[in-house]
C-alpha cells in the first residue's frame, strides 16, 4: 500500500499527533520517541503521515522493526500492522504483552 513512500520526501509527521509534545524543542528527539510516533501514526495518522513516518524512520522494514515494539494496541490497530507490515498477531508485543495480563489475572 504504501511501497512509493520514496516519491514523497515533502511529508512531514502532523503536530497534532503529537499534540501534548513540544516536537519544535530542541530537547525533542524523533530516535527515542519512535515507537510513541509510529504508535501514533498507526493509530490516527493519515496517509501523509505515513509517507513521513516511512521516510523518517529509513523504510517500510525499519518501521516494521519499531511497529512491532508498541506496548499497547486496540484490537483493531494491531489487526492493521499485522496486514500492513505482513506480521502474525504473535508478533507484536502488545498481542504478547495482553496474553501475559490474561494469564496474570486468569481473565
Amino acid at each position: 500500500m504504501f511501497e512509493d513512500w520514496q516519491k514523497y520526501p515533502h511529508c512531514e509527521i502532523s503536530p497534532d499527533l503529537l499534540w501534548e509534545y513540544d516536537i519544535a524543542s530542541p530537547e525533542w528527539n524523533w530516535n527515542y520517541m519512535s515507537v510513541l510516533v509510529v504508535q501514533r501514526v498507526i493509530e490516527r495518522g493519515r496517509k501523509d503521515d505515513y509517507y513521513a513516518m516511512f521516510q523518517r524512520y529509513g523504510g517500510f522494514d525499519e518501521v516494521r522493526k519499531i511497529a512491532v515494539r508498541i506496548p499497547k494496541l486496540s484490537p483493531i490497530d494491531a489487526n492493521w500492522v499485522c496486514c500492513l507490515f505482513d506480521l502474525k498477531k504473535q508478533d507484536l508485543s502488545c498481542y504478547t504483552r495482553m496474553l501475559s495480563r490474561k494469564r496474570l489475572f486468569n481473565c
